[in-house]
Order: C-alpha cells, then sequence, then structure tokens
C-alpha cells in the first residue's frame, strides 16, 4: 500500500484521484512530506478534516512548487444510518446545506498562508453520502451516532482562494466600511459566527485592522 493511503477515506481518495487525472501522480514526496497529488508542476493537497496543525507542511510545500489545498464543503448530505438491534436502516438528506464561505472555520488555523505567493485553497462544493454507525461508547454531538464513511456523489463547484481578499467575493451585498462583524453577517448572508471567522482571517491576514468600537463591537476598515 503506497504511503500517506492506509487511513484514507473514500471522499479523499475520490478527490486525489480527481486533481491527479489527465497525467498527474500520486503520494508524491517532496520536502520531507508526502503530496496528495502533483500535476504539471502544481501540488493537490486534499484536506476533508481540519485545517489545523496544516501549516508547517503546507508552507514547506508551497517553498517548493505552487500548492492549492483542496477542502470539500457538502451542499447536499444524504445520511444513511446503519441497522442497530431493533431497528431497521435509514436514509435522509441532511437539512444542513454547506456554501463556499463557511471554509472561513478552517482558514483561521492558516490566516497567514494565503499570503505565500505560491498557496491557494480551492473550496469544493460536492454533494455527498454519509453513513452512520451507532456507536454506545458515543454519547456527545450526534447522540451516538458516528460518521464512518463518506462518499463523493458529485462535485457541484470548485472555488478557488489566491489571497485572503478573495473572501470578499462571498459578499451578497455592498459592505460599507468601517464594518462589524454584524454588519458583516448582514451583508454575507450568513451567521453572525461565520462572519466572525471571516473577520479574524482579514484581520491576521493584514487585509483589515482595527479602527475603533461601537460599544462592545470592534469596528474593522481596509489596511
Amino acid at each position: 500500500m503506497p504511503i500517506g493511503t492506509l487511513n484514507e477515506g473514500s471522499l479523499h481518495r475520490a478527490l486525489k484521484a480527481t486533481y491527479a487525472a489527465n497525467g498527474g501522480a500520486e503520494e508524491v514526496p517532496i520536502n520531507g512530506f508526502v503530496a496528495d497529488a502533483v500535476r504539471e508542476g502544481v501540488v493537490y493537497e486534499v484536506q476533508t478534516g481540519s485545517f489545523s496543525g496544516l501549516a508547517r507542511k503546507m508552507r514547506s510545500l508551497a517553498d517548493e512548487l505552487p500548492v492549492v489545498l483542496i477542502h470539500p464543503i457538502a451542499a447536499n448530505t444524504t445520511i444513511i444510518k446503519q441497522p442497530t438491534e431493533g431497528d431497521k436502516a435509514s436514509k435522509r438528506l441532511s437539512p444542513k446545506h454547506g456554501r463556499p464561505v463557511h471554509i472561513v472555520s478552517e482558514l483561521i488555523y492558516i490566516p497567514t498562508l494565503l499570503n505565500h505567493p505560491n498557496f491557494s485553497v480551492e473550496v469544493v462544493l460536492i454533494e455527498e453520502q454519509e453513513v452512520r454507525e451507532f456507536d454506545p461508547k458515543k454519547r456527545r454531538g450526534r447522540g451516538g451516532w458516528r460518521v464512518r464513511e463518506r462518499t463523493l456523489l458529485n462535485i457541484v463547484e470548485g472555488v478557488r482562494l489566491r489571497e485572503m481578499s478573495d473572501l470578499f467575493e462571498f459578499l451578497k451585498t455592498e459592505l460599507a466600511e468601517p464594518f462589524t462583524t454584524q454588519t458583516l453577517a448582514e451583508a454575507l448572508g450568513e451567521p453572525r459566527a461565520i462572519a466572525q471567522k471571516m473577520a479574524y482571517c482579514l484581520k491576521h491576514a493584514g487585509i483589515t485592522e482595527v479602527c475603533g468600537k461601537i460599544g462592545n463591537a470592534l469596528q474593522y476598515r481596509s489596511c
């Protein structure tokens, strides 16, 4: 079995194969790390989970070659719960629908990496199937259910972020400056929690700065 593939899930494998297609190579050693795929001199690294702990590897790879960090966000998820004792298997569509702007929940772990000229992030909006199995030891979160497998059903679109200021492309209405996380949330059409993470990313990437307060709310403006 190739290096790095032992703990790969179906979703990761499918995305890696997609970006390695048409002449690319998988599991390529670079600078002491193993890149998921390299095609035409570009590294494609798939991360289906958290970006926490990725900064060192991404920066090291980007010092050698252009790097695109691939992250899937589910626009639609079909949830299949495996049968338990006394209950049949069930299948339903999740009420949660991800959007590309939700990438800010992961960018908070690497807020300065998009300043690297060789680094970009591609948000892949997908439709997926999620198989869950009951684990009596896991009572928190999903009430004892844990995700056993995620499977790619369809790629809806890909959105490439080459610098942190590209996040402003997610605005649905004009954002006047100075702005707060509340006015940012309104311009995005998203909960304030998403706006707070976006504001954090923009500030730490040097795109915006704190310029005042209204009550307890910080005000931001472009640098």
